[in-house]
């Protein structure tokens, strides 16, 4: 059986930037705050909203659960959009065609 690492790295790491402009527009269009400038820290929000006490001067009080809970609401929001940005790009090409 593969191994699966996960480092929370991006394989590209020259994407980064262009993933969190993508992580700020998605969870504004979801309702969250987003301060274009400093997208990241739009998990303040989120945190705020599950009712769990995030700081920004450390979280070793927070529960796996509770960093999950974070973590797959704003990861799950950016895989729906993806998911609908491509299943509109399908729906566009069909039409070329």
């Amino acid at each position: 059986m593969a191994r699966r690492r996960s480092s929370g790295r991006l394989v590209v790491p020259e994407a980064s930037q262009g993933m969190e402009r993508f992580k700020g527009e998605v969870m504004s269009r979801y309702g969250y705050h987003v301060n274009a400038n400093e997208p990241q820290n739009v998990k303040y929000e989120v945190a705020k909203t599950l009712g769990i006490p995030l700081s920004s001067e450390g979280n070793g009080n927070l529960t796996t659960e509770q960093a999950g809970k974070i973590g797959g609401q704003i990861g799950g929001t950016m895989v729906k959009e993806m998911i609908r940005l491509a299943q509109q790009k399908l729906v566009n090409e069909r039409g070329r065609v």
